[in-house]
């Protein structure tokens, strides 16, 4: 009996020992939320026209870069910061960039969900937009709502209840 709490002391203190290294680790990190997403897009008016008219963003900054050739534009939405880059010379070959491979899916960045209130209005009022979004469908573990739909270069987005 003694042996068996021994060991199930043993475990416990392992255990928040374990859990104070995690802590500790974060702590020395001190990641404190997301900065930024940036996206590297092929058409610079276009894309901007996207994030700024038809979704709304900020433009916080717009620049030229004559170092590199290419226009980055930083946009804000309540506290989501985007940082489009975009060639100035159109690379419509895909020899620079190549192409976003969505099917079958690459690694990497899978998609960029945006937080809403109400799925099915916002889903309607892109539409409206002229974009076209998935049906509406319910996640299975989180019981919220959620859509897709994709941004000039295609990559996907979501909008999630």
């Amino acid at each position: 009996m003694e042996h068996q709490r021994h060991e199930i002391r043993n475990k416990e203190e392992n255990k928040i020992e374990n859990k104070a290294a995690n802590q500790s680790m974060h702590e020395t990190v001190g990641i404190q939320a997301v900065h930024h997403v940036a996206i590297l897009a092929s058409d610079y008016q276009k894309t901007r026209d996207f994030y700024v008219n038809l979704l709304g963003f900020q433009i916080v900054r717009e620049n030229f870069r004559e170092d590199k050739q290419d226009y980055k534009l930083d946009l804000l939405l309540n506290g989501v910061e985007l940082e489009i880059f975009a060639p100035a010379i159109p690379d419509p070959e895909a020899k620079k960039h190549p192409k976003r491979p969505n099917f079958p899916e690459a690694y990497g960045l899978r998609h960029l969900a945006f937080r809403v209130r109400d799925v099915e209005a916002a889903a309607a009022e892109l539409n409206k937009r002229g974009i076209a979004t998935e049906p509406v469908r319910v996640d299975s573990f989180s019981g919220g709502k959620f859509t897709f739909f994709s941004d000039p270069d295609g990559l996907p987005l979501e909008l999630h209840e």
